[in-house]
């Protein structure tokens, strides 16, 4: 989810809410500590240079259970982070407290703001002799190793 389709669904609810990948949801009393933008400039394992932008908030929940963030706090906060260093309208990565700190794209479903696990993946699969799934070939029967056909 971009920023700006961010700041639109935010305008169309009443009470904000984050819903993580279990059907959970983030305690109401929580607080955005940091609205950010993350650089990543990196070379896969197949050699390519890449870089790449998030915008990047961070969910913490304290003992504060009577916090609550209306969703006009969080519209200017997010203008301050613009004016102040310069975040644009970029994907949004979410980080958020599980048995360590993990990071969640961003999507919503017409009420709530949900949560979306990441995976990992290599970015060069061309390059590392990983075939596509257009090239896997179906086991069929017995298969003698280096065959091709599983």
């Amino acid at each position: 989810m971009l920023l700006s389709q961010f700041l639109f669904a935010l305008n169309q609810v009443e009470e904000f809410r984050f819903q993580t990948p279990d059907g959970n949801f983030v305690p109401p009393h929580f607080h955005i500590t940091e609205v950010g933008m993350v650089k990543k400039h990196f070379i896969d394992c197949g050699g390519t240079e890449r870089k790449e932008t998030k915008v990047n908030f961070q969910l913490w929940s304290s003992d504060d259970v009577y916090h609550r963030l209306q969703p006009q706090k969080v519209i200017d906060i997010i203008r301050l982070s613009q004016q102040k260093i310069g975040i644009s309208d970029e994907e949004i990565e979410v980080e958020y407290q599980g048995e360590t700190i993990g990071k969640y794209d961003l999507d919503f479903d017409g009420t709530n703001f949900v949560l979306l696990s990441k995976a990992t993946d290599c970015l060069a699969k061309d390059n590392c002799g990983i075939p596509t799934e257009s090239t896997k070939i179906q086991a069929q029967g017995n298969c003698a190793p280096g065959s091709g056909c599983c």
